[in-house]
């Protein structure tokens, strides 16, 4: 038996789409996995009741077959699905550095991330990899078609998830098919400086670079007070807000010491325009962790 925690994470962060990703130190799923002659697949948790247990319609089914490594397999919930924070490659994630363990395949932790990403596509139909690489190798990650890096950084974060839901499909429909010169260049000037940000773990530098001129807006529009909680959060002392991943979840940036101050004002926000929400007080954290084998 292996078990592993695999970490929420946000993709994009605005200006990074499909590209950036990070790693979050909370919420997480924890997978436990078992030899056995045929996979079946158990769900707790929050959510578990949205989630399919067939192993064809299951993320970690994927997984399952690109390692030949039937399992039992216990998926215990700790991020929501439709949440924009990475809820089925956290699970896809963990059940890859799991099962690599525990039937001993030798596949490192990179050589794993693609093998998630294969899990990504039975829910969004998409293989991309910006959720499932910083669960797998923790930090701010980049990830481009031929390989993902990944670099620590200690930036404090306040993600705030709202009681609705935005599935990762509808949320790529609303993408536009084109970009202006002006919104491209403005779109690779703010990824850069974001990038810059996240290696100096300096948080003005991060937010400076979040800006996204091209499907932020779109996406907001799928979320309720989007930009009430936006500006809650810059006056409570935010150096930059938004989405994460699909939504609806939003993620601020914070300077020190401004976190709890940020929480607050966001979920009063949402209070305001009449949604429930729950605030995490988190950071840029570790990839998979194996904690019982």
């Amino acid at each position: 038996m292996v078990t592993v925690r695999a970490p929420a994470t946000s993709a994009n962060l605005g200006s990074g789409f499909d590209v950036f990703g990070a790693a979050l130190t909370r919420p997480a799923d924890v997978v436990t996995v078992e030899k056995a002659a045929e996979t079946t697949i158990e769900v707790t948790g929050v959510g578990a009741q949205y989630i399919p247990e067939d192993p064809e319609k299951n993320t970690v089914g994927a997984v399952v077959e690109a390692l030949d490594a039937p399992a039992r397999i216990h998926i215990d919930k700790g991020v929501r699905p439709a949440s924009g924070l990475g809820s089925s490659a956290a699970s896809a994630a963990g059940a890859a550095v799991a099962l690599n363990r525990l039937y001993d395949r030798g596949r490192s932790r990179s050589e794993l991330v693609p093998i998630a990403a294969e899990g990504e596509a039975v829910v969004s139909g998409v293989a991309h990899s910006d959720n499932v690489a910083p669960s797998i190798l923790g930090g701010f990650t980049v990830t481009t078609s031929e390989a993902t890096h990944a670099v620590d950084a200690a930036v404090p974060l306040v993600v705030c998830l709202p009681d609705v839901a935005v599935s990762t499909r509808d949320a790529r429909r609303v993408v536009p098919e084109t970009a202006s010169m002006d919104d491209l260049v403005a779109t690779v000037g703010n990824a850069a400086t974001l990038a810059v940000g996240m290696c100096r773990s300096d948080p003005d530098l991060v937010g400076a670079g979040m800006s996204d001129p091209v499907v932020t807006p779109e996406r907001a529009r799928l979320i309720t007070g989007y930009d009430d909680v936006r500006a809650a959060a810059f006056d409570a002392g935010a150096a930059g807000v938004t989405v994460s991943g699909a939504g609806p979840a939003i993620i601020a940036v914070c300077r020190e010491g401004s976190r709890r101050r940020v929480a607050a004002a966001m979920l009063d926000a949402f209070s305001e325009a009449g949604v429930d929400a729950r605030a995490y007080q988190t950071e840029i954290g570790k990839g998979s962790t194996i904690l019982e084998e």
